[in-house]
């Protein structure tokens, strides 16, 4: 049950730190970067960040590739 509860923790931490990274990037104005889709008809919207994952896909590539290359 130790082990449970130490990865619950380091889980909740991380995502802290991810929700904290995120609200950051909203006010320096990462939310709506070009080649994001934003579809609206009547009640519904669709949002879908495909310029955001890109540029997440790049930075975590590169990061991951420093600190595990072999």
């Amino acid at each position: 049950m130790e082990g449970i509860g130490k990865l619950l923790i380091g889980g909740a931490v991380v995502l802290l730190v991810l929700g904290g990274i995120f609200l950051l990037l909203g006010r320096f104005g990462f939310d709506r970067l070009p080649g994001d889709l934003v579809l609206r008809r009547g009640n519904l919207t669709v949002y879908a960040p495909i310029g955001f994952m890109i540029l997440v896909s790049i930075v975590l590539t590169v990061i991951l590739n420093l600190f595990l290359r072999r």
